[in-house]
């Protein structure tokens, strides 16, 4: 039997893509997408690529409203902006649905950080505690029960995979991590301003977002749940003229029981191919048991690198590892899909779980 699911906001890019996402899902039946742009227009009329699809031919766009939305969906997916998206959480939960929010609202567990990154209070305090991160890689088993899922950010999801495991398993400092991001303009949703107008954007690369990014927040917070001690670290994201993707690269160190184990030292590097040898097979066994039977987690072995082109359109993280002999660091690379793996995809992955589907239903 198919699950009844709404969209509220489904006009932007993530909600567009949940749109395409649902209408395509073998278990899920689109009951409601609601948009004030759009109110009254059909989907085919608003996004005329799903026309050939029958539903999106009849079913219209409609105004947000907590109490119709209840009674069409049993489960709703929130594409809205931070500090909105917990005014339809707080009555679409207590009228019983489950909630997968796609906004910054329930991905900080702490109010003072949200209140911090995102200069306000948080609207809903008492929801952060049932919230779970939407992570589902890291957090399969609580997002099946979860009444409400936080579902990451783009950029956390290319940092957080790559970084979780070895930190659990000891294998990196939790200090001195570097990040660096591109992303492509989509990132910043479908809005009007000049910085992402296409004569501002093309044939221009630039970082934004210095120091202190508000996706700092959630992925210091779930650096420091896997690392088990509060983790700082350093983030710079940079925008390139594309449409969509992430190339994300991360800068680590192995951790100190590690390197007196296989000779690494940060100073005078990796001493001979012996030693590279055993460090690059313990950061192997590590991602491949963390990671090898995903389907959504590409892990690169021999000279493969990640390349947005390669997960555009997909559901999928691309990962790979290099050791550098000369530095003894480790450098870690992702590419992603902002708005599949890093938005949409993963949202309606976790729908699956919660909801007792195949995890890959709809997003193959």
């Amino acid at each position: 039997m198919n699950k009844r699911a709404a969209i509220v906001g489904a006009s932007g890019y993530s909600g567009e893509e949940l749109v395409r996402l649902l209408l395509n899902h073998p278990h899920a039946e689109l009951t409601a997408v609601t948009s004030r742009q759009y109110a009254g227009q059909t989907i085919a009329q608003a996004f005329r690529k799903f026309a050939h699809l029958p539903r999106a031919r009849t079913l219209r766009f409609s105004e947000p409203n907590a109490e119709l939305l209840a009674k069409q969906a049993e489960a709703v997916f929130l594409a809205l902006p931070h500090g909105v998206a917990a005014e339809y959480a707080i009555p679409l939960l207590q009228l019983g649905c489950q909630v997968i929010d796609l906004s910054a609202d329930f991905r900080v567990k702490n109010p003072a950080a949200y209140k911090e990154f995102y200069a306000h209070d948080h609207p809903a305090p008492d929801l952060l505690k049932k919230s779970v991160y939407g992570l589902p890689e890291i957090y399969r088993a609580q997002i099946k029960n979860a009444p409400l899922v936080a579902s990451p950010g783009c950029y956390p999801t290319s940092i957080l995979l790559p970084t979780i495991p070895l930190l659990r398993e000891g294998l990196i400092r939790p200090t001195g991590i570097i990040a660096d991001s591109i992303s492509g303009v989509s990132g910043a949703g479908r809005k009007l301003e000049q910085d992402y107008l296409f004569v501002e954007c093309n044939e221009s690369a630039r970082p934004y977002g210095i120091p202190k990014h508000r996706h700092l927040s959630e992925i210091e917070q779930e650096l420091s749940l896997a690392a088990q001690t509060p983790v700082t670290i350093q983030f710079t994201p940079h925008l390139i003229p594309v449409s969509r993707g992430i190339l994300t690269t991360i800068y680590l160190a192995p951790a100190e029981h590690f390197q007196s184990r296989t000779g690494v030292s940060p100073v005078s590097g990796l001493s001979n191919a012996a030693t590279m040898d055993a460090v690059a097979e313990k950061i192997s066994i590590c991602y491949h048991s963390a990671f090898g039977n995903e389907p959504f987690i590409r892990l690169l072995d021999g000279k493969s690198l990640p390349d947005i082109k390669n997960v555009i359109g997909a559901n999928v993280i691309e990962i790979a590892w290099r050791l550098d002999p000369r530095t003894g660091r480790l450098i870690v690379m992702s590419a992603l899909d902002n708005i599949v793996k890093g938005a949409s995809g993963q949202a309606v992955q976790s729908f699956n779980i919660m909801s007792g589907f195949p995890e890959t239903a709809g997003l193959l």
